[in-house]
This record gives C-alpha cells, structure tokens and sequence, in this order.
C-alpha cells in the first residue's frame, strides 16, 4: 500500500509540471506573433525607400542617355539632370566607366536634394540592342539620408510595346541621420511610357513592377511585391499611383500612391483595417 501511493504521488507532480511547460510554451507563441505584426512605420519606412530607389535610377537612366546620345539631346536646360552635376568618363577599349558627381549639395529639378556621387560602367556598344549597366553609390546622399549599394541594370531599347525598359537588380540600404537603417534587395522592372526622345524631361512618364525583400531598421525581414504598377513621372516630387504589398507570416499591408495626382499623400491599409493617410513630404 505505501509503494502505491508513492506512484500516485510522481504521476501527480508529471502532470503538473506537464502542464506549466504546456502554458509557458503557448505564452511564448503569443509574444512571438506579436512581435511580427505590419506597423505603419513599416510602411513610411517603405516609402522613403521607393523614393531613394526610383529617383536613382532616374538619374541613373538619364546619365546613360546623356552621355551615349549627347548629339540628341536638346540644350542643357531641358535636361533632367541639372546645371550642378559634373559627368566625368573613363574609357579603355571595351568599357566606359561614367562618374555622375552632384558634389556636396545639389537640387534636382523636382526638388529633391542629393549630393556624392554615383558610378556607372557599361561596355561599348552605342548600337547594342540591350546594354547591362552597373552601378555603385559612391558617398550618395538623398534628402539628408546616405544611400548605400549597387546592382545592375539590363536597358532594352525597346520592349514588346515598343518602350525602352530597364531592368535593375541590386541593393539599397539607407541611413538616416541618426543611424537608423533599412534595406531592400530584389528587382524592379521600369518602362518608358511617354516623352522618350522628345529632348524635354518634364513629360516623361514610367511603369514601374517588380519584388524585393525589405528589411526594416529593427531587422526584420517582409516581402514587398507591386500589385498594380507604380507610375513615376519626372515632374513629380513622388510616385502618383500603383500600390505595393507588404507581408510578414500572416500580416500584410497594402500601400496606395493615390489616382494619378501629383500630391504627398498615400494611403496605407494594414490587415484589412481602417484606410490611414500619411503624408510623404513629412518623412524624412
């Protein structure tokens, strides 16, 4: 009788103990869930990078143009680059390396301030149907934000609509002034849909697509598609519409340019909630 009641007394503690492991583990399941919901910082954050990276590649497409059909372009002052930008080239017999230095300050045409430079180097092949260009931010600086990486890009004269398109791979990260830093590493796909060869850069109009893996500054890691193409055109300080779709685990987040107007305003829907607005002009 005495060794019996012994065994009741063990399987009574397993259980208990059991049971404490079994509340601990579902506790930490909850604070891990937690710890990976979709913020709106996460999506302001987004932003800013998209900005970085399309007003790049920009400027990246235009220091191509420039210095390749330099006989085609119209005065200066309708260039989209402006007057403070200095282009330098190195040439050897099968490469061009071009260096694009906007120096310690310089205003782009729609406002945006950038400094440092930005180098590219291509073979040459003015008659080439497609051309891969590399690139790497030297000392880049955008809006008060250093600007990190490189990549490549593939410029297709023209594509199955008859537009120029221009592929980049790469990476991006940016650093705001107080250290904080976020980065982005995938593709984006951009189409020349109106003004090219017109020699005036203030109707030129893009379509933008692609994926990339967006790292937020605490170091978290969410996936980034464009669900409808974004639409940059170059007299507007930001993207205009298109939207872009944010995931982590089972959270997502849906960010909206707007319907065409030149405004800062986008809007922000994260996990089927309530639409919120913010304002891009006021992330910096």
């Amino acid at each position: 009788m005495k060794r019996q009641k012994l065994n009741w007394s063990i399987l009574l503690l397993a259980l208990i103990g059991l049971f404490l492991t079994s509340c601990q583990d579902e506790d930490t399941s909850i604070d891990t869930s937690a710890s990976q919901e979709i913020d709106l910082k996460s999506t302001e954050t987004e932003t800013e990078l998209d900005n970085v990276s399309d007003e790049s590649s920009a400027l990246i497409e235009e220091a191509y143009l420039t210095e390749e059909f330099a006989e085609t372009k119209s005065i200066p002052g309708n260039r989209y680059l402006p007057d403070c930008v200095t282009i330098t080239k190195v040439i050897t017999q099968n490469n061009k390396e071009v260096t694009v230095d906007f120096g310690e300050g310089c205003e782009l045409r729609n406002g945006n301030m950038v400094s440092g430079k930005i180098i590219l180097e291509y073979a040459k092949d003015p008659d080439a149907a497609s051309k891969m260009i590399s690139f790497e931010f030297d000392g880049f600086v955008f809006n008060e934000k250093t600007v990190e990486g490189n990549g490549s890009i593939l410029r297709e004269r023209s594509n199955d609509n008859g537009n120029p398109r221009s592929t980049r791979t790469g990476t991006i990260t940016v650093t705001w002034p107080d250290s904080s830093s976020a980065n982005k590493n995938g593709t984006k796909i951009r189409e020349w849909i109106e003004g090219y060869g017109t020699g005036a850069w203030g109707d030129n109009v893009f379509l933008i697509t692609g994926n990339w893996m967006f790292t937020k500054k605490n170091g978290t890691v969410l996936s980034a598609k464009i669900v409808e193409p974004l639409r940059r055109e170059l007299a507007c300080k930001f993207l205009v519409s298109g939207t872009v779709e944010l995931a982590k685990n089972e959270n997502s987040a849906v960010l909206n340019y707007g319907d065409g107007d030149c405004d800062s305003s986008a809007i922000v829907n994260i996990n089927g909630g309530p639409d919120r607005e913010i304002d891009l002009s006021a992330i910096r």
